[in-house]
């Protein structure tokens, strides 16, 4: 506060004076390339801060090698938040540290970002949730709170969700098959249980059915604007996309378990 008010004097002095004054920036300004919208990060703090947010950042790059003990599912974080969660349209993470706590309606209750971390691992990673306390939490949360400087408490950052598929037909699984069959399987195999660094999409391998990849809406929007991996966005018509959602949802897959109890870790009082 003293310092707040010593640069308002002094801003008011200069100003009073003729003297251009340039103030010292608080926050981050949010920036997103003009090209992709992407999220362009602010410097990396040093030091134990900058570690805690790379930390972070693996864990949702490379989440078996960083958080394996939580994961049953043969996938990343990043499968379904590309580019480290900083792409636009492509299950981006950019402000969302800046929309909690916010009222979840599947729980129907308000959360704060570590329920919703914990989600990800209990329906997309069909594991369990790192306890809120832990190094794993703490650094996601740390590496989310990183991508949000400079976005608007209660809002965000603009322009990064899904954009919504509005197809001139009804999904047709069969016509998903043969779509998925030329310009999927490449990546994802034939049998959808993944090739190399790509993730499975259906069978005991993916995620569960309480994931929000596993409705069609989601998928399609997140296809649509996102694959085949490395194209550009809409390659694939609105019908394709909404096609080879379908297609993908009608395997088998893991059943999220509700009546599981999660329970975390005690801790003494001097913890805290």
């Amino acid at each position: 506060m003293r310092l707040f008010t010593a640069l308002a004097i002094s801003a008011i002095v200069a100003i009073g004076a003729g003297i251009s004054l340039t103030l010292p920036a608080f926050h981050h300004a949010f920036v997103a390339s003009a090209a992709t919208g992407d999220f362009v990060p602010p410097p990396m703090p040093k030091g134990a801060e900058g570690q805690l947010i790379a930390e972070g950042k693996h864990i949702l790059q490379d989440t078996h090698k960083y958080a394996g003990a939580y994961a049953v599912a043969n996938m990343s974080c990043e499968a379904c938040h590309l580019n480290a969660g900083t792409k636009a349209h492509g299950g981006s993470l950019v402000g969302v540290y800046a929309k909690f706590p916010q009222y979840n309606k599947r729980s129907k209750r308000f959360i704060a970002l570590q329920d919703r971390l914990a989600e990800c691992f209990l329906y997309s990673e069909n594991g369990r949730p790192p306890a809120y306390d832990s190094r794993e939490m703490i650094a996601l949360t740390s590496y989310l709170a990183y991508i949000s400087r400079g976005t608007v408490v209660g809002k965000g950052a603009p322009d990064q969700g899904f954009i919504a598929v509005k197809a001139p037909h009804a999904p047709n699984i069969s016509a998903g098959h043969k779509e998925y069959d030329a310009k999927c399987s490449v990546c994802h195999g034939a049998s959808g249980a993944g090739v190399g660094p790509y993730p499975p999409l259906w069978g005991s391998t993916s995620f569960n059915n309480g994931a929000g990849m596993h409705r069609a809406s989601t998928m399609a929007a997140f296809v649509r604007y996102n694959m085949p991996f490395g194209s550009p966005p809409n390659t694939l018509s609105a019908q394709e996309s909404v096609d080879v959602a379908a297609y993908v949802l009608s395997h088998a897959r893991a059943t999220f378990n509700p009546k599981r109890t999660i329970a975390f870790p005690a801790q003494p009082a001097s913890f805290f």
